[in-house]
């Protein structure tokens, strides 16, 4: 009988320590699918971030750099030029990439460095309690905004992809998400478009990724998926926001 369905040859043969129902596995299994679909695994490094993924390393089976929180891009800057032929990749929750991180990630996009970053967006800091983060929603409780967002006392939430497409070194941009089948079939393909823009050599890619974080949510996993659909993409909305290949579309 055919095999039909693996384990891609770039993830390893370990369990993942994330919480039932967390968007992070079903992302590692979509990169690891990707680059072993382009035959890239021999040529990527990786930039997990200090957050959610920060034991990134022990899954994907391929060179791995650990940054400094919020510094993904910086490392991942110094990698690309000192090894250009590599595709170097970082991997950054919404608290490291749009909150400590936001310089690094500006300026990085600003001068075109030929990178891609995945952005994972779950709308708050899940590794250290699910504290309210820039690109939680207005009136979202969080462990430290339990009576909701108010945009006057905690600022409103950051659209941070489309602040970026702004940028004149940016070349690809696009916000998927990961809470349905279709989803995470777009999502896929977004990240594989990001990786080729790199290999092509033409400048800055990002792909925001909305997923679930149904324990600091306080959520099932089957409400977490409906509460992105219902209300996340309704303040993110999905889809190509900047891309340089297609005269006209986006920014």
């Amino acid at each position: 009988m055919k095999k039909v369905f693996s384990r891609p040859r770039s993830l390893r043969k370990v369990p993942f320590h994330y919480c039932p129902g967390c968007g992070h596995s079903i992302i590692h299994r979509l990169v690891a699918e990707v680059i072993d679909e382009m035959g890239l695994r021999e040529i990527t490094i990786g930039v997990p971030p200090a957050g959610c993924a920060v034991l990134a390393y022990f899954y994907f089976d391929f060179d791995m750099g650990e940054s400094p929180h919020g510094r993904g891009t910086a490392l991942a800057t110094g990698l690309k030029r000192a090894l250009p032929d590599r595709l170097v990749f970082t991997y950054q929750g919404d608290g490291d990439i749009a909150a400590i991180g936001t310089a690094e990630t500006i300026h990085t996009a600003n001068r075109g460095e030929n990178i891609t970053a995945l952005f994972i967006n779950n709308a708050c800091y899940g590794m250290t309690g699910g504290q309210m983060a820039p690109t939680t929603l207005l009136g979202q409780n969080t462990t430290t905004s339990p009576g909701g967002r108010e945009g006057l006392r905690d600022g409103y939430p950051i659209r941070l992809s489309e602040m970026l497409a702004l940028t004149d070194g940016s070349a690809y941009i696009e916000r998927t998400a990961v809470n349905s089948p279709v989803n995470i079939r777009k999502t896929k393909k977004a990240i594989a478009k990001g990786f080729k823009v790199q290999m092509d050599g033409l400048g800055f890619s990002l792909i925001e990724i909305v997923s679930p974080c149904p324990t600091n949510w306080r959520m099932s996993s089957h409400e977490a998926c409906q509460w992105i659909e219902k209300e996340i993409i309704q303040y993110y909305p999905l889809g190509v926001i900047k891309d340089v290949t297609k005269r006209g579309q986006g920014c």
